[in-house]
């Protein structure tokens, strides 16, 4: 593509900033991005109250993010001094305990030991009989092949592997038929606490992809990363470096696809591209867009999470929480709209926001509403002898799109790959890899290095 060409990118967050520093590393400064809201970064989204910022998004990153770390390098971002994180576990009464410690719990070390040799095993199992598991984006999975980038060597790889078929089947059930279903104890907390759905219904790929080995087993070590001014300062870091800062607060009315170039109608006025880049919910676009047939099909197969996070401060002089907490009895789709996790972001540190999370929803079971989900995670957060005071930020968020079992085995993402640069149309996003912000960065990166 010419590098004077015009290019429209959808989208502030972390696919849409990520695009435009590796179009810009290429060499292409003529592009815009339009964000609808009025901050960068999506869900990476750390509002103040206070004199602080809290978080509503992504809280966490590690040293396998290393997408993430290029952004941080271009804006000028650093995770050195973020908050330590610190976890605690709860029971369904609100009561402390510790299911790891076997010193505490002498009854359950036949059972840690098992889940640590089978931990072992998947680790095993991922370097050789899933070769090829963890490259970013998912084309050829479902024929048995990888095509991706590798994020440590930056390179592009190619190969055959018909074992990775097996990524089409729920977490699970993928567990279960490699003999290590115990795993599921370890990759719970930071997958269906954070609002990624339920291991009986997400295929195993997205699991994976996001907590590939070494991954996993730096949250369970707590090798983590975080940002003093929230997950948000990195984007707002990047978005002040890039050459075209975002334009927020911006309605797309229309895009229209004609005579070889991109019609983009936003805020009552007409604009218009060579080439564009979604990086928005592929859902929605049809709502939008003048959507060809195929898009229309494919698009519509798409489910996302009903993630929801409410920020609430605590009255004065009443009881608070030493460090964040994990419910596990709520993780489980019999407990929808449950709390599974509070978080606070500074241990020991009384008057700042603590965060709730719940789910609503589950394949096949009816979707609980916002306002009773609400209700039932703050009654579970005085169950843990919180007395809330007020709620000072909550969202809705449309989280973590993805296909289901079916869809994903039958070819979903190739279907959707083999689209890329029609209509001059490129899709980016959190369904294109993963929805946490190491994958999508990634994508947009690999995404531009094979059209750009």
């Amino acid at each position: 593509m010419d590098k004077n060409a015009k290019i429209c990118i959808i989208g502030g967050g972390p696919a849409g900033l990520s695009a435009a520093v590796q179009l810009e590393k290429k060499g292409y400064t003529n592009y815009t991005i339009l964000e609808k809201e009025n901050w960068v970064g999506g869900k990476c989204h750390s509002p103040h109250h206070d004199g602080k910022r809290f978080e509503m998004g992504a809280i966490m990153g590690c040293p396998t993010y290393y997408a993430v770390h290029e952004l941080e390098e271009f804006g000028g971002a650093s995770h050195e001094g973020g908050p330590k994180l610190e976890r605690s576990y709860r029971r369904l009464n609100g009561k402390p305990y510790d299911p790891f410690d076997p010193k505490r719990n002498p009854f359950l070390i036949p059972r840690l030991l098992r889940t640590k040799n089978q931990v072992k095993k998947l680790g095993t199992l991922l370097k050789t009989k899933y070769k090829g598991y963890e490259y970013t984006g998912h084309r050829g999975v479902a024929e048995g092949r990888y095509d991706g980038f590798d994020p440590v060597t930056g390179e592009h790889v190619t190969g055959v592997n018909p074992n990775l078929k097996d990524l089409a089947l729920p977490f699970d059930k993928f567990c279960k038929m490699n003999g290590v279903s115990l795993c599921q104890d370890i990759w719970i907390a930071p997958f269906t606490a954070f609002g990624y759905g339920y291991f009986d219904e997400i295929p195993a790929a997205y699991v994976l992809k996001y907590l590939d080995f070494e991954t996993a087993m730096y949250f369970v070590n707590k090798n983590l990363w975080t940002w003093i001014e929230g997950t948000q300062s990195i984007y707002e870091c990047v978005n002040n470096k890039l050459k075209n800062p975002a334009r927020l607060n911006v309605n797309i009315e229309k895009v229209t696809r004609e005579n070889g170039k991109v019609q983009v109608y936003a805020n009552g006025k007409k604009e218009e591209y060579d080439a564009i880049i979604v990086t928005s919910p592929l859902q929605y676009l049809p709502d939008y867009f003048d959507a060809t047939d195929k898009e229309k099909e494919l698009f519509a197969k798409i489910d996302y999470e009903r993630y929801d996070v409410t920020a609430i401060t605590i009255k004065k002089g009443s009881y608070y929480p030493e460090m964040s907490s994990y419910v596990f009895d709520n993780m489980k789709p019999e407990r929808l709209g449950h709390m599974m996790v509070f978080y606070l972001r500074w241990k020991n540190e009384p008057n700042q926001v603590i965060s709730t999370y719940i789910l609503r929803n589950h394949n096949g079971k009816e979707l609980i509403d916002y306002e009773t989900g609400k209700k039932m995670a703050w009654e579970d957060l005085k169950t843990c002898g919180v007395d809330i005071d007020k709620c000072v930020y909550e969202r809705k968020w449309y989280y973590f799109p993805h296909v289901f079992q079916e869809d994903y085995a039958s070819g979903w993402y190739d279907k959707v790959e083999a689209m890329q640069g029609n209509l001059n149309t490129y899709y980016a996003g959190e369904i294109m890899s993963f929805g946490d912000m190491e994958e999508t960065v990634q994508y947009s990166k690999d995404l531009v290095a094979r059209f750009f």
